[in-house]
């Protein structure tokens, strides 16, 4: 199993120490039951109406606390390619029962889903390259803004408490896939910390 320390944001204020979790790539971790997840939701596009749908939807499975939800903008944008801002707000969840990571991934895909969420691999690319541009000429197009602007929700699982974890009693595992934190995740994460909800 692929494992390694991580030297990330820590804040001497607090009374843990972020950077001795183990972060380990999702793939190793599918089979195990996670009893609570730390998310960032992200949206651009009515971010009011879909963010409290979602935590409508994540509050069904367990206990849910939120840090505040703030504007940022699109870090993938440029000038060529501008992109609207993202609301972001990082949810800490206490599932009611445990439940493996993969079921959790499905579940909040089908959250996604609900919220009108649609991928461009799965909407634009494939009409695309059905048409006569070859591999090469489709890797080159600059789709216009309408075709990707609109991220109804994004669920992005940023670490997990599993059962298996908490025997050896380090408790959070930071999701490699996840790694480096955005700036507004470091900030969602410590505003949790400080709520004293995670540790």
């Amino acid at each position: 199993m692929h494992k390694k320390k991580q030297n990330i944001m820590q804040d001497k204020s607090l009374s843990i120490d972020i950077a001795t979790l183990n972060q380990y790539e999702p793939k190793y971790l599918q089979a195990q039951m996670v009893t609570a997840v730390i998310l960032a939701l992200g949206s651009n596009h009515r971010a009011t109406e879909y963010l409290s749908r979602v935590r409508e939807k994540l509050a069904t499975l367990g206990k849910l606390k939120c840090s505040a939800a703030f504007e940022n903008p699109d870090f993938t944008a440029t000038k060529e390619q501008p992109k609207p801002n993202y609301t972001n707000q990082c949810v800490y969840l206490e599932l009611d029962s445990g439940m493996s990571l993969q079921q959790l991934q499905q579940l909040f895909k089908s959250f996604e889903g609900e919220c009108h969420r649609v991928r461009e691999s799965a909407s634009i690319l494939p009409a695309l390259s059905e048409g006569s541009l070859a591999q090469t000429e489709l890797s080159q197009v600059v789709l216009p803004p309408s075709a990707w602007r609109q991220v109804t929700m994004d669920i992005d699982i940023l670490l997990i408490k599993s059962e298996d974890n908490e025997a050896s009693g380090s408790c959070w595992i930071i999701m490699a896939d996840r790694y480096p934190f955005k700036a507004h995740e470091n900030a969602g994460i410590t505003a949790l910390i400080a709520r004293d909800v995670l540790f």
